[in-house]
């Protein structure tokens, strides 16, 4: 008998959180990333999903605790910029899409993520703040105040943008031009998620259920209950093999201490207050079918951002699921845009 998607993702749910996925036809019309969007071209949507052509700067950012942050820098030097953070379980080579779309015109930055990828753990106790000081690193090292950045990001790379604003107030205005925030959330992470399948009696997951699979270090191999866990968890069902296998490709890189570790930081998360001090034009967007931060959470940010006069707009992408950046890279692509030329 076949196991159910559901029944999988619990089972596999710790390594295969994080991940997500494109849903796109063979080929689209897609409006390349320029000022002006105004420049079409007939673009195969995997040809997005290969390594860039374009040869990155490579810069190696040493923190005061031992850890060392890869930055990669592609596109013109004197371009505007675009600073990139990918989410939990991911790796700069996630932002392949948006590099490879839009590095012909801009800076596109991006860097890993504290143990993830190429960037090293370091000794200092996993956290928002951890979070929030690197970033503020990365953009002291590749943002000049009189060339500010449009700052995006996806997921726990969201999580870092609006810990960064809390923690930093000062370095807001003085190196984001305006902010992207996708398929993130700022607290109560466990209490809102889709994703651990519940007997009708249980309305939210149990915290101590969620906190547990969240931060086991469970191994991933390359199988089909994996591949199919990961789509169920953080891609719409409309993804294709190759948009699979580009996300579980990735995530299946991420080392299961670090997974964990994050994993466990992530599940008590409360940074609500930081949006106080994200003081610039700031868009939300989510999937409609996000189940790892399910649209719940972008309307919390939105109103809130709103409340305060900083809300840019809310973005609701049909049929989407958490990977948004990759599902859906032309609307992702065309808002990063439209906030690099307020």
């Amino acid at each position: 008998m076949t196991s159910s998607p559901r029944t999988i993702a619990f089972g596999a749910l710790a390594g295969a959180a994080g991940v997500g996925a494109l849903a796109a036809a063979a080929t689209i019309r897609r409006k390349r990333a320029t000022r002006g969007l105004t420049l079409s071209t007939e673009v195969a949507p995997n040809e997005l999903l290969r390594p860039p052509t374009l040869r990155p700067d490579v810069t190696e950012i040493l923190i005061d605790d031992g850890a060392t942050l890869y930055v990669r820098a592609y596109g013109p030097v004197d371009g505007d910029p675009i600073v990139l953070s990918h989410g939990w379980t991911c790796s700069t080579e996630y932002w392949y899409p948006q590099v490879n779309a839009l590095a012909g015109e801009y800076r596109v930055i991006t860097y890993d993520q504290r143990g993830h990828g190429r960037s090293s753990v370091g000794s200092l106790a996993l956290g928002p703040d951890v979070l929030a000081d690197d970033l503020s690193e990365v953009l002291k090292a590749t943002v000049h105040e009189d060339k500010k950045a449009v700052l995006v990001g996806h997921s726990m790379g969201g999580m870092s943008i609006m810990a960064w604003a809390g923690r930093h107030p000062d370095e807001v205005k003085k190196y984001a031009q305006a902010v992207l925030l996708a398929s993130t959330a700022c607290d109560r992470l466990i209490a809102e998620t889709t994703v651990i399948p519940l007997p009708n009696r249980f309305p939210r997951v149990p915290v101590p259920v969620g906190r547990a699979v969240l931060s086991a270090p469970m191994p991933l191999v390359s199988s089909s209950v994996t591949t199919r866990a990961i789509q169920y968890v953080s891609m719409s069902p409309n993804a294709s093999r190759a948009e699979v296998q580009f996300c579980e490709n990735i995530v299946r890189d991420c080392k299961p201490r670090i997974r964990g570790g994050w994993g466990a930081a992530l599940s008590g998360l409360d940074i609500h207050e930081a949006l106080d001090n994200l003081d610039v034009p700031t868009t939300v967007l989510v999937g409609s079918m996000d189940r790892l931060t399910p649209p719940v959470h972008a309307r919390k940010l939105a109103r809130v951002l709103d409340e305060a006069g900083h809300l840019e707009r809310l973005i609701v992408l049909p049929g989407v699921g958490h990977m948004s950046s990759v599902e859906n890279i032309d609307e992702f692509d065309k808002e990063i845009v439209r906030l690099r030329t307020l």
